[in-house]
């Protein structure tokens, strides 16, 4: 930390990683409530968009310390960039397709924090655009069932929290480094909070801070098929990170046993299904996952 942050705390450090999404960005900057109040400071590091995002933060939100990256770093590397200048207590990452419900709730993430010291890192309630309530907590991390000893010890009832809207101990996300580069767009955030956890903390959920989150705004342009591959990959890196060979092992063997499944089962129903292009794209979701994991000899 340097001088500056030691003569200047500040109660709240805003990251948000912007890609392709002009369309949504102003709206969660401008949720965040009147410009930019002495207890906080907003990051936007915008991963080489194409579509004017940068700009639009530049020329209308002045207050914004943003970065323009000239090639797209990944989400995970994107958010470690600005971390050494965080004056902040707390880190609150944020995506550009969230809105805060009242900008409030910066308030109360930063008390809840204050009240559970306990807590290294705390997930908001996330809602859909129609009010709905919408699933961002897991107690889980993904194949965990298939473990033996991989997550004895760790702290708390909560394993992860979606990464879209999420508060930290801006000193304790130094320690571990912040997030796994190795993670370019999905699975840094369950990284991360199993990293928290292991490094003696808990996970939190604060209920009473509600954000809008529209979901999935930066693979707009993605083939859906593209998307399961990259979401697969970024599972089995979680895998290997942190699970034993014996228990990769019996993952992919259960994996590749479900998509496959899935796939003769779904080209077999085809032909009496109402909705054929609802099967066809759950077809399409669990061949791009099984031709994933097939060539993968080591895991």
């Amino acid at each position: 930390m340097g001088i500056w942050q030691k003569m200047n705390p500040l109660d709240l450090s805003i990251i948000i990683v912007n890609y392709n999404t002009a369309d949504l960005i102003g709206e969660c900057l401008e949720s965040l409530g009147p410009d930019a109040p002495p207890s906080r400071e907003v990051f936007v590091v915008d991963n080489a968009s194409t579509d004017g995002g940068g700009e639009i933060v530049r020329m209308r939100y002045p207050w914004v310390h943003l970065t323009v990256n000239a090639d797209n770093k990944g989400f995970a590397a994107a958010n470690n960039q600005v971390l050494p200048l965080c004056r902040g207590r707390y880190l609150l990452y944020l995506n550009p397709d969230t809105r805060l419900t009242d900008p409030g709730v910066l308030g109360v993430c930063v008390r809840f924090m204050d009240a559970h010291p306990q807590v290294g890192l705390a997930g908001a309630r996330m809602v859909n655009p129609d009010g709905s309530l919408q699933e961002s907590v897991s107690r889980r991390y993904p194949g965990q069932k298939f473990t033996r000893s991989e997550m004895a010890g760790l702290k708390g009832e909560i394993a992860c929290v979606l990464g879209a809207g999420m508060i930290a101990r801006t000193d304790l996300i130094r320690r571990i480094g912040g997030f796994d580069e190795d993670f370019r767009l999905y699975g840094e955030d369950q990284d991360l909070c199993l990293q928290v956890r292991r490094a003696g903390y808990e996970i939190g959920y604060i209920e009473k801070a509600a954000i809008v989150h529209y979901g999935g705004q930066s693979e707009r342009q993605s083939i859906p098929a593209e998307v399961w591959k990259k979401k697969t990959r970024a599972e089995y890196l979680f895998y290997r990170k942190h699970y034993g060979p014996q228990t990769r092992k019996r993952i992919r063997r259960a994996d590749l046993a479900k998509a496959l499944f899935r796939i003769v089962t779904l080209t077999l129903a085809m032909p009496f299904v109402g909705d054929r292009g609802r099967a066809a794209a759950k077809r399409a979701k669990y061949r791009a996952i099984y031709d994933t994991l097939r060539p993968l000899k080591e895991v």
